[in-house]
C-alpha cells in the first residue's frame, strides 16, 4: 500500500506490448470518476527475461530467476497483490508463488473457471508451443470438468508465425489467418477459443466470428476486485478464495 492506495504489481515485459494492453484493460475496467479513484499500478517491464517458450521446450528454468526478482522489486516498492501478464510464464506459477510475500493471481485457472460458468463444455486453446507443451491449461480446464483442444500441427505452426513472425515483431497481425485453423477446431467441437498467449488480444479483439476468451482482460477484471475496487463489469466474482491483507 502506498499513501494509502491498494497497489496491483504487474511483471510485465513478456511481451511489451502485451503488458500495455493489460494495463489499459485495467484502466477501462476499473469504475472511477477521475483520476484518483484508478488503481495504483507498479510495473516491472523487464524484457531481458528470456523466452518462455524456449525454457519450457527445452525443460530448463531460465526464465524463473527473473520472474521472481520482478516480483521482489514489485514488493518492495509496495505492491499488494501481483499478476504476471504472460501464460507461459504460468508455467512456473507455483516456484514463483511460493518466492512472493504478497497474493499472485492465476491467470489460467481464471480462464478456466471463466470458461465453466459461461456454461461452454469444450475450449479450443490459441498459444505458443510452450504453453501447449506444458499443459497448464489443460489440467485447469480438466480441473473445471472441460474439454480443451489443440490446433493440428499446421494449425500450431500458423498460430506460432503470428506470434512470434507478426505481432511480436512489430507487424500487424492478420486474424484471418487463423480462419482454416478455427473453422477446423469448431468442427472438432470447440464452442469457443482461449486467447492463451497475452498478444493475441492485440488482433482478435475486433473478430466476430467466433466466441473467444481473453485470460488477461479476465485477469484485469479479478486484480481490480481482489484489490477491492468496482469493475465496471457486471459478471460474477471468480476470485472469492484471493485475500489481500491491508
Amino acid at each position: 500500500m502506498i499513501n494509502g492506495k491498494k497497489v496491483l504489481g504487474v511483471i510485465g515485459g513478456v511481451g511489451p506490448m502485451a503488458t500495455v494492453d493489460f494495463y489499459k484493460k485495467v484502466v477501462e475496467q476499473t469504475d472511477a470518476s477521475c483520476d484518483q479513484e484508478h488503481i495504483h499500478v507498479l510495473i516491472d517491464g523487464n524484457t531481458q527475461i528470456p523466452d518462455r517458450t524456449a525454457s519450457i521446450l527445452a525443460g530448463d528454468e531460465r526464465p524463473l530467476p527473473y520472474l521472481i526478482d520482478s516480483a521482489r522489486r514489485l514488493e518492495a516498492a509496495g505492491a499488494d497483490l501481483l499478476v504476471v501478464a504472460c501464460n507461459a510464464a504460468h508455467y512456473f506459477f507455483d516456484k514463483l508463488e511460493a518466492a512472493c510475500s504478497v497474493p499472485l493471481l492465476n491467470m489460467i485457472e481464471l480462464t478456466a473457471r471463466e470458461a465453466s460458468r459461461r456454461g461452454f463444455r469444450c475450449a479450443g486453446l490459441l498459444a505458443v508451443d510452450g504453453t501447449l507443451h506444458s499443459g497448464v491449461y489443460d489440467r485447469a480446464f480438466q480441473a473445471e470438468g472441460l474439454t480443451l483442444i489443440h490446433p493440428d500441427k499446421e494449425g500450431q505452426r500458423l498460430v506460432m508465425h503470428l506470434i512470434y513472425e507478426e505481432i511480436k515483431a512489430g507487424r500487424p497481425g492478420r486474424p484471418e489467418a487463423l480462419s482454416s485453423t478455427l473453422d477446423d477446431m469448431a468442427k472438432r467441437g470447440a464452442e469457443c477459443f482461449v486467447l492463451g498467449c497475452t498478444e493475441l488480444p492485440l488482433v482478435f479483439s475486433d473478430c466476430q466470428d467466433f466466441v473467444f476468451l481473453d485470460p488477461s482482460s479476465i485477469l484485469a477484471r479479478e486484480a481490480i476486485r481482489a484489490l477491492g475496487y468496482r469493475s465496471t463489469s457486471n459478471e460474477p466474482v471468480l476470485t472469492e478464495a484471493v485475500h489481500v491483507p491491508f
